[in-house]
């Protein structure tokens, strides 16, 4: 797989309409919300899963594009893979606090992770819990996703024709109803903002095919991760800067801040859909697949 040989930093525009887009355990699983701003906040974590489930999906979970973080995974059996693979299993032996490995065991410990799951080389991961294969810094890093504006909880009783014991029929007596609660966001424009590190990529063996699958998957992101609790979830734009070096020719701030989501008509109604949004580089709109220069030596490519 060839390497990467430059700096990129992206913006992802993604939406929702009638739906929870991040439940929040800590209010009841409530959409997740800035308590001072009311702009509605989708972790990084939860893009990052479905960027995983998407390559697990296409890729059917085979190396070199295995998922080490995924429902129900028992990490450490991962770990003992790799100590299998690279001929070490004697290190496996006795109790979990002695199945540490030397320096140049873990070091190969972690180069076949990294081979084999494209979570590892993408997000990073730390791998030293138990059976140590290391620590790794991902060269792809996600912020959480902001709404453009402040969003609406709403909340919905809803009602289940059944129960789950003999003992709510019998309270009931045959009625059999279960009350419960859902919640939604009307409609909400959300943006992230992403890195991609040339130089991490050769540490972790992150490579073209790699970048490419990335850019895919959240081309993607929601169109096989329905769910009747997410609503409409969608990708609305994926802007891509391309720097000419590793090192990056602008920062990253500085050419976010030129990518601009506003209202098209200056409204100030409830926003319902995309359609009342512009969104504009410079004053500009992109098509997808339109290329401009940014900057010297910088090329922003709408993808999505």
């Amino acid at each position: 797989m060839a390497a990467i040989e430059h700096r990129y930093d992206f913006v992802l525009l993604f939406d929702v309409r009638d739906g929870n887009p991040n439940g929040d355990p800590d209010a009841g699983n409530l959409p997740r919300v800035d308590v001072e701003s009311g702009n509605g906040l989708v972790t990084d974590v939860a893009l990052k899963r479905k960027v995983r489930n998407y390559v697990g999906l296409v890729k059917g979970e085979q190396p070199p594009y295995e998922i080490y973080v995924k429902e129900r995974a028992v990490l450490n059996r991962q770990h003992e893979r790799a100590y299998v693979a690279i001929g070490a299993k004697d290190a496996l032996a006795g109790d979990e606090k002695k199945r540490r490995g030397g320096g140049d065991t873990v070091d190969r410990a972690r180069e076949w992770m990294c081979a084999n799951f494209f979570d590892v080389r993408t997000f990073g991961a730390v791998m030293s819990t138990g059976i140590n294969c290391g620590q790794v810094r991902g060269p792809v890093q996600l912020t959480f996703g902001r709404s453009v504006e402040p969003i609406v909880s709403l909340e919905h009783t809803i009602t289940r024709m059944a129960v789950a014991t003999e003992a709510e029929a019998e309270k009931q007596q045959g009625d059999n109803r279960t009350m419960g609660r859902k919640a939604t966001v009307p409609y909400g424009l959300y943006r992230a903002h992403g890195f991609v590190s040339a130089f991490l990529a050769h540490q972790t063996g992150f490579g073209t095919d790699d970048l490419a699958l990335l850019w895919e998957s959240l081309a993607a992101l929601f169109e096989h991760d329905r769910s009747a609790a997410r609503g409409e979830m969608a990708t609305r734009g994926l802007y891509v800067f391309e720097h000419a070096s590793e090192l990056g020719n602008a920062p990253a701030h500085a050419l976010f801040d030129r990518l601009t989501v506003a209202r098209a008509d200056g409204s100030g109604d409830a926003a319902r859909s995309f359609a009342v949004y512009a969104v504009r580089f410079d004053g500009a709109a992109l098509a997808i697949g339109e290329v401009v220069d940014a900057a010297p030596n910088i090329r922003l490519t709408r993808l999505a």
